[in-house]
């Protein structure tokens, strides 16, 4: 079975970040292709491989799987561990994973993902503090439910890859998840496929001009480790 999954930049590609993570760490061979921001105006270049004009992208053979959720679902069909093999755990995960793909919009937009960089944050939205209220009561939910060290129990599911972008925001910006989210997040960041990840990420020299402004907008720089 030959995948290529297509990413694009790893320091702010959250997206991209869901799929690379599962694969990486459930062992599903695939080719790494990354396909950089070249601006924010990336739809036309990308519709060349990519259905929506964005990433992640699947290919398996002939056939294109867009859109992260698509393509984990798509990876459930094939492959044992995706999902919690707990009923219970199965179905709060099931849940927890559409929630983040659907909901969270101001955690996004008021806290993008910056792997490389350390940010004092101005005061947030209200819809940010909720946001955040959610994170904290999900995450906690999960890890006494199912026991941990995993969102969903035991074993590394897609719970914890769809959430593995909120762990370096809650680090980049110093966010207060709770103690059981803190938790969550420094075994999450500690992980072989997040570190090498975060390699990645600190290696780049490419700066995207807008991603770039969308952190300055929302507080103050106060450390990057990225490569100049």
């Amino acid at each position: 079975m030959a995948y290529t999954l297509v990413t694009a930049n790893r320091n702010y590609s959250s997206w991209s970040l869901r799929p690379w993570v599962l694969m990486t760490t459930l062992g599903i061979p695939f080719a790494d292709r990354i396909e950089p921001f070249a601006s924010m105006n990336n739809h036309a270049a990308f519709r060349a491989f990519s259905p929506t004009g964005q990433v992640p992208v699947l290919i398996d053979g002939d056939r294109t799987i867009w859109d992260s959720l698509g393509i984990v679902l798509y990876l459930a069909e094939r492959h044992d561990g995706v999902w919690p093999a707990d009923p219970a755990a199965r179905a709060w995960a099931m849940c927890a994973v559409t929630e983040m793909h659907g909901g969270f919009g101001a955690l996004r937009n008021e806290r993008t993902m910056t792997v490389g960089q350390r940010v004092a944050p101005t005061a947030g939205s209200d819809a940010l503090s909720r946001d955040v209220a959610r994170l904290a009561e999900l995450w906690s939910e999960g890890l006494e439910r199912f026991g941990g060290p995993w969102l969903a129990g035991p074993a590394f599911t897609v719970v914890d890859a769809f959430y593995a972008p909120v762990a370096f925001r809650v680090r980049s910006y110093g966010i207060d998840v709770g103690a059981a989210g803190a938790r969550w997040v420094a075994w999450m960041l500690e992980q072989p496929a997040m570190r090498e990840w975060e390699r990645q990420a600190l290696a780049e020299t490419f700066r995207e001009r807008a991603h770039e402004a969308e952190v300055a907008a929302v507080g103050e720089v106060i450390e990057d480790r990225r490569a100049r």
